[in-house]
């Protein structure tokens, strides 16, 4: 296949960039470098250094060549900096998205793949696993722009016959087991590359976020994905739109919370790593834990990486060995 990945420059985009390469197929990378790293883009894949606010820009590289499919990663993605610009997400994700979608709708493209995100079931979920068809209550911008998007794909299948598969992930972790691609965030926000800075001392203390949740130690619970594995599940949602439009749960099924994840960390580490508490974040719901059954039936997809030391142990190896990110 040929396919154009927007955001293919960022964590989850450039992973699956090298799993789709490692598949045979062909890859451009469309990005505008705003959180990604040139240098997480793969030498001698075509680089489009391009912004899709700019919908004309966009319309000739949609238009300008076949494509089998399109993956689409960019966008913005802080739950907690969405609380405070709760505007800016909306637009930013909701508007740019929609120049691609209506491209890639009018110009025939018949293969669409998102990435969606957990945060479309952001209120309090303690009855269980999270099924695809759960009750969508967005508790933030950044889920509330997910969401909208969702709905604009669902038009372009109703109206021009685009399908697309819809993969709402949990928290994606760890890195890619050959080392050659990691996390690099800034700011970084999530709980594993902190965690795992702190243990290296690279930061002076970790702060978990809040100690009252109606959990097991109350601390938040979260399902952790490695990115590995969310990539084969982009992949494999690539050949199942042959079947119609989907929307997947992609997650392990198995929840850890924040102390577990940290005694993970300290685990594989070998030491024990400084840390404290801190006030809740704003959006933060107290569980979020996936049903994937359906992914699995319908297309064979099963997480390789199923124990959070396995994941942690990916992602302390890229950090070890890069401690300036793509930087160095």
């Amino acid at each position: 296949m040929k396919c154009l990945v927007t955001g293919g420059a960022g964590y989850i985009g450039s992973h699956t960039v090298i799993s789709l390469l490692d598949a045979g197929h062909e890859v451009v990378v469309l990005d505008n470098l705003s959180t990604g790293h040139r240098a997480a883009i793969p030498a001698g894949v075509r680089f489009l250094h391009l912004d899709l606010s700019n919908a004309e820009a966009i319309t000739e590289v949609v238009a300008g060549e076949h494509w089998d499919a399109v993956l689409h990663f960019a966008g913005v993605s802080l739950v907690g900096d969405s609380m405070r610009r709760p505007f800016h997400y909306l637009r930013d994700n909701y508007i740019t998205a929609l120049n691609l979608i209506e491209s890639c709708a009018t110009h025939g493209i018949e293969r669409f793949v998102f990435s969606s995100t957990a945060a479309l079931f952001g209120r309090d979920n303690q009855s269980g696993l999270i099924t695809d068809n759960a009750s969508i209550q967005p508790g933030s911008p950044y889920g509330e722009s997910k969401f909208l998007i969702e709905r604009a794909l669902h038009w372009a299948d109703c109206i021009y016959g685009m399908r697309s598969a819809c993969l709402r992930y949990f928290n994606a972790a760890g890195a890619d087991p050959q080392g050659r691609l990691g996390e690099d965030h800034t700011p970084e926000t999530h709980l594993i590359p902190l965690a795992i800075d702190t243990l290296l001392g690279r930061r002076p203390v970790l702060q978990l976020f809040g100690n009252d949740y109606a959990t097991r130690d109350g601390t938040c619970v979260r399902d952790y994905i490695h990115v590995t594995d969310l990539a084969d599940a982009h992949i494999r949602a690539i050949d199942r739109l042959d079947g119609g439009s989907v929307a997947y749960n992609l997650g392990s099924g198995t929840g850890f919370t924040n102390l577990e994840v940290v005694r993970s960390i300290e685990r594989v580490g070998g030491q024990k790593l400084h840390w404290e508490w801190a006030a809740r974040r704003p959006g933060d719901p107290s569980v979020l834990v996936a049903d994937s059954e359906r992914i699995r039936r319908e297309t064979g997809w099963n997480p390789h990486y199923r124990s959070i030391d396995s994941i942690v142990e990916t992602a302390l190896r890229w950090r070890e060995a890069h401690p300036h990110g793509y930087g160095k």
